[in-house]
């Protein structure tokens, strides 16, 4: 079954994994970005961004080039892979950012970026929730046990997150906007500080 075509109630009847909704962050230190970064943005708002692959392209992989920059480059990017753990979870991924560790397979999945379908932040939601449960697997299968699994949800303007922790899925009360994208890097940073403080 690919992972699109997963509802949280497949994820809870098949898996058991409940959802609910929780305040995922607290206090968010605002990153300023590079002039790198704003320059990207400024060019796609001059082109007509109108399809997934234009904002996978000048939108959001751009804003995960800078959080590898921010991070020392403690992750890799890999985009359009697909992550086929079983027949049950399987399918492409739009991004999944992995611990870089010079491999030039996928290894140790941390978060999961699905670039929700015809701006449907809500459908991203259904997808990002069964990948971030494949990602456990995977990692459970080479005895990487990881406590929490990070994803989000984004139609390139509105940023929702997720993380998979024990047995359920919580979805963030907030969305994050690309118009605050200090806001947005400092979540993420969040996110990758973690995955620094427990996978070394």
């Amino acid at each position: 079954m690919a992972y699109s075509d997963f509802s949280l109630e497949d994820l809870e009847i098949k898996f058991g994994i409940k959802n609910q909704l929780a305040s995922l962050f607290g206090e968010v230190v605002p990153i300023p970005p590079s002039e790198t970064l704003k320059n990207a943005l400024e060019l796609a708002v001059e082109l007509p961004v109108r399809s997934e692959k234009a904002k996978s392209e000048l939108i959001i992989l751009p804003i995960l080039l800078e959080l590898r920059n921010n991070s020392g480059k403690y992750f890799t990017i890999y985009s359009g892979d697909n992550l086929n753990v079983d027949e049950q979870l399987k399918g492409e991924c739009d991004f999944i950012l992995a611990k870089d560790v010079n491999s030039f397979t996928i290894n140790y999945p941390i978060i999961h970026i699905v670039e929700a379908k015809k701006s449907d932040i809500d459908e991203g939601i259904k997808q990002c929730a069964a990948q971030l449960l494949g990602a456990r697997i995977f990692n459970e299968k080479r005895n990487v046990q990881l406590e929490k699994l990070y994803g989000c949800s984004t139609t390139a303007d509105d940023w929702q997150f997720l993380k998979l922790e024990n047995n359920i899925i919580y979805v963030d009360k907030k969305k994050y906007y690309l118009g605050e994208v200090e806001e947005l890097l400092g979540v993420f940073q969040i996110v990758i500080d973690y995955y620094k403080s427990v996978l070394i």
